[in-house]
């Protein structure tokens, strides 16, 4: 299962946390992890295209990704990437778990 942890400071995504594989099928033929990746790794890169100081990210142990500036594209941007990722665990429940946790 994909574990997805939201942290929120002050009603703004702060940190998005993914470990995990979905093992929906073989590797190579895994279409949530595929949808899953393309959705973050899209939204990511979209940030960065932008304003390059908008996030961080380290993937060494799953994908921690650190959301440093709140201007109005990089929160459109995330907000749809986790309109998508909510998608994903509505459709794929057994393979995709969200939590969100709120530091205020």
């Amino acid at each position: 299962m994909i574990k997805i942890k939201l942290t929120k400071i002050d009603n703004n995504i702060s940190s998005i946390v993914i470990k995990g594989h979905a093992l929906y099928d073989d590797f190579g033929k895994d279409i949530v992890c595929a949808a899953l990746s393309s959705t973050v790794i899209t939204s990511i890169n979209a940030c960065l295209t932008i304003n390059e100081h908008s996030l961080s990210y380290d993937d060494k142990d799953g994908l921690d990704i650190d959301i440093l500036s709140h201007d109005t594209v990089t929160t459109k941007i995330i907000n749809n990437l986790i309109s998508n990722l909510y998608e994903l665990e509505r459709v794929y429940p057994k393979y995709v778990q969200i939590k969100e946790e709120n530091n205020e």
